[in-house]
């Protein structure tokens, strides 16, 4: 395959999407969250910890901190959040994040400098301008940053004014994602999140003003009154903006899981044709006007960093998504975070008061984790270069995981027969190629290499790829 194909996206005809359009996961993680075992605790990731300097080295470190706060619910929103407008609130927070700072502090070896650092939620711009600076210097007392390390925030334009952007980059932030997801006036009454185009730009023009060096855009398809010409125009206001990242997400209808989607009446969602159009005509417009297509929804300008970490093969994936460092280990801070260090998954307690309860009393807050097996490595890599290259060279797998590819994949490629057969992959002798009628599956082709989706029916419980 040509690298000028490789690097292209093509639209599959409609009945294809269809027939596999499937619920799959993610794959932020291989195993997936839900693989998780409650037998893993703290002392179990306080070990891997102590254990990282001789397990991993040479590892990156990259840290995320959850902020769970919001002033206000976004009806569609599925993220692990707490809604107050009582801002006191983060005092007590902070003062437990820096606890839990100094107990990962004291328990981790190998290399402490961090290459990312990366603020998520909830809203971290929930936090005052103080408490943002509060944050920071406890975070970089106890984790000093490399000099060029990418650290960066999620805005809501609507607690961050451009005052506060300038805050946030004499702080050392350096990029953001603003969350926006729709500029129709009706669709965002009809989600609860209220946000004129004037406020984002605002929010925007001061980050560049600031030197913020990469800017990411939240969008949703599929929000109630949405349609084809309503997100086109939505799609105007995105171009005239110009962010560096775009990441278009498919909103999945699941009010049986979160409770706030029960405010959506079901009625007003545009009907499965008709949010496929959206996606079509958005992947037409964004490729034909300067974005390249990462992967699954994400976009990005042909000179960012994560188009060119995907075109010399360092592009990775965790669970804030598309990374441009390979090889991090990944330490999480906060409620419901999760992190990934030396072949471990550890997570967080998902509620405020567990958090409090195990921090406060000199224990980390992990209640679930996972050791990754020989045999969970092997398949990671085999996914994570599916979901990132669109491709893997069997040889690639073979020396680094010491197997015969095709005997130890035999039962999968003899499944992928059926995507190849619709244009959607191609076998070689050497490689699996997803082709670029088939990058909008990718998730499907990357199922057909999780051994744990073959031994029960969890599929069920994950969201539709498209």
């Amino acid at each position: 395959m040509s690298e000028t194909k490789q690097n292209s996206v093509e639209l599959p005809e409609l009945d294809i999407l269809q027939r596999f359009d499937v619920p799959g996961p993610r794959y932020t993680s291989y195993p997936t969250a839900d693989r998780f075992k409650k037998e893993f605790g703290p002392e179990d990731y306080k070990e891997v910890l102590k254990n990282r300097g001789t397990v991993s080295p040479d590892a990156a470190l990259s840290l995320y901190v959850h902020i769970p706060f919001c002033s206000n619910i976004c009806y569609y929103c599925g993220c692990n959040k707490e809604i107050t407008k009582d801002h006191s609130r983060s005092a007590q927070y902070i003062e437990t994040l820096g606890k839990e700072c100094d107990l990962i502090k004291d328990s981790l070896t190998g290399i402490g400098t961090v290459e990312q650092l990366h603020f998520g939620g909830g809203s971290p711009t929930f936090l005052n301008n103080e408490e943002i600076v509060q944050v920071m210097e406890t975070l970089t007392s106890r984790f000093p940053l490399e000099k060029d390390a990418e650290i960066s925030i999620e805005v809501d334009p609507r607690c961050c004014a451009p005052e506060k952007v300038e805050v946030l980059a004499k702080a050392g932030f350096n990029r953001m994602s603003v969350g926006q997801q729709d500029f129709d006036d009706r669709v965002q009454i009809a989600v609860n999140r209220v946000q004129p185009f004037e406020m984002t730009k605002a929010t925007m023009d001061a980050a560049r003003a600031n030197g913020f060096e990469s800017i990411n855009m939240d969008l949703i398809y599929g929000l109630p009154f949405q349609s084809e010409k309503s997100f086109a125009k939505t799609l105007d206001k995105v171009l005239e903006l110009s962010p560096d990242r775009i990441a278009l997400y498919h909103y999945a209808h699941l009010p049986e899981h979160f409770k706030a989607q029960r405010r959506i009446n079901a009625e007003d969602l545009p009907s499965t044709p008709e949010k496929v159009a959206i996606m079509l005509d958005a992947i037409r417009r964004l490729t034909s006007n300067g974005y390249h297509y990462i992967g699954m929804d994400h976009f990005a300008k042909v000179s960012d960093p994560l188009a060119q970490a995907q075109e010399n093969g360092t592009l990775q994936r965790n669970f804030q998504g598309y990374s441009t460092k390979p090889e991090c280990d990944m330490v999480a801070l906060g409620v419901s975070s999760i992190s990934k260090v030396s072949g471990c998954y550890a997570a967080n307690a998902r509620d405020l008061p567990t958090y409090y309860e195990r921090i406060n009393n000199g224990q980390l807050a992990t209640i679930r984790g996972y050791m990754l097996d020989a045999d969970d490595r092997l398949r990671a890599q085999v996914i994570m270069n599916l979901m990132c290259q669109f491709m893997v060279q069997k040889e690639e797998i073979e020396q680094k995981f010491k197997v015969k590819f095709d005997e130890y994949f035999a039962f999968e490629l003899k499944n992928l027969q059926h995507f190849a057969n619709e244009g959607l992959v191609e076998l070689y002798p050497d490689r699996i190629v997803v082709t670029p009628k088939g990058k909008l599956l990718v998730r499907a082709v990357a199922m057909n290499f999780d051994r744990y989706l073959r031994e029960d029916e969890r599929v069920r419980r994950y969201s539709k790829i498209v």
